[in-house]
């Protein structure tokens, strides 16, 4: 009886509330600041520097490009980046970074140089009975370990501009909120240098961190899978079933159809970022994986979508990025082969 009482007890607390921070003390995020809560960039086009604080936001929010009479910005930035509040006299930063939710440290890459990331730090969290990830990235020191437990706003580091392209002047702590792609990233990746396991950034698939804070901060009920349902489908693809969706396995609350082996097919609902939405099992028989739904753009989706499709229109195709992402969080693919072990010296 104590057994049952306390497992119904930690489902409870699995499925509760998020409780939920900023990561650190800058919370111009809620002030309506968001020229002070974003680090900018500086975009240079067609002979204009500018430095707009949208750079720091998620999306897409750098690189211009003109496309006929519009100017659009194509490259997708998966976190957002908070600027510092406090420096000392040489212009360093001084903001302390925490955790925006209780969970455990998984990864640490204290080499800076191993990842645009810099140094930087993985926490997982429990939410909905589903591990979700918050990284924490471009540290100047970092003070927990992998293993450690940590609450709500303990210490993670202290802000930086370790990894590639960040500047004293653009210090900033890189947030991202993500789901894992696959568990099994290093069979997928077996011939790329891979320093950081599970936790590579390929692996990871951030979600919009703004509107989230903003959609919890309104509702602090809410939960990430309720928020993801409201995202916007703006592809879906369909593919021949080949057993379960290693995805949809980890993040059950993304099956929106019985799990049927019996079903021809596997349906993926997908947004412009190339967040997965929705799994649903179909009876529609494909070769091969196939664009079967897409939000008609006058833009190129090459554009719109991180150059996961080709085409335009009404029209699209998967693009070999777009392919590798599904097979990534498919799992439809090998493993890697066993490097033999070399005999012990004698």
């Amino acid at each position: 009886m104590r057994f049952l009482l306390a497992l119904l007890l930690s489902a409870t607390s699995s499925w509760a509330s998020i409780d939920l921070q900023l990561p650190t003390e800058n919370d111009h995020l809620f002030s309506g600041n968001p020229d002070k809560f974003f680090m900018y960039v500086d975009r240079y086009f067609e002979g204009d520097h500018t430095q707009p604080w949208e750079g720091g936001a998620y999306g897409y929010v750098r690189t211009s490009q003109r496309v006929g009479e519009q100017i659009i910005q194509t490259k997708f930035h998966e976190g957002i980046d908070i600027a510092p509040m406090k420096r000392d006299k040489a212009g360093n930063p001084l903001d302390l970074v925490s955790a925006i939710a209780a969970g455990k440290v998984v990864y640490a890459s204290a080499i800076s140089g191993r990842s645009n990331y810099g140094k930087y730090v993985v926490i997982e969290h429990t939410w909905e009975n589903t591990p979700v990830l918050s990284l924490y990235a471009h540290l100047a020191d970092i003070t927990c370990k992998v293993g450690d437990p940590i609450a709500k706003g303990g210490l993670i580091g202290r802000m930086g501009y370790t990894g590639e392209g960040i500047t004293r002047v653009r210090a900033h702590v890189h947030l991202e909120i993500a789901l894992m792609l696959s568990a099994r990233y290093p069979d997928w990746a077996p011939k790329t240098i891979n320093y950081h396991g599970l936790y590579n950034g390929i692996n990871l698939a951030g979600l919009d961190v703004t509107a989230f804070f903003l959609a919890h901060k309104a509702n602090p009920g809410l939960t990430l899978s309720q928020f993801l349902a409201s995202y916007p489908t703006y592809y879906k693809v369909t593919l021949p079933n080949k057993g379960p969706v290693e995805l949809a396995t980890r993040y059950p609350w993304l099956l929106k159809s019985p799990a049927s082996q019996a079903s021809a097919s596997w349906e993926i609902s997908f947004s412009d970022t190339g967040m997965p939405l929705a799994v649903c099992a179909s009876d529609r028989v494909v070769p091969a994986a196939t664009v079967t739904m897409v939000k008609p753009s006058p833009i190129p989706h090459r554009y719109k979508t991180r150059d996961l499709l080709s085409g335009e229109g009404p029209r699209a195709s998967l693009a070999r990025d777009g392919q590798n992402l599904l097979d990534l969080l498919v799992g439809y693919f090998p493993a890697a082969p066993v490097a033999p072990t070399a005999a012990p010296n004698r």
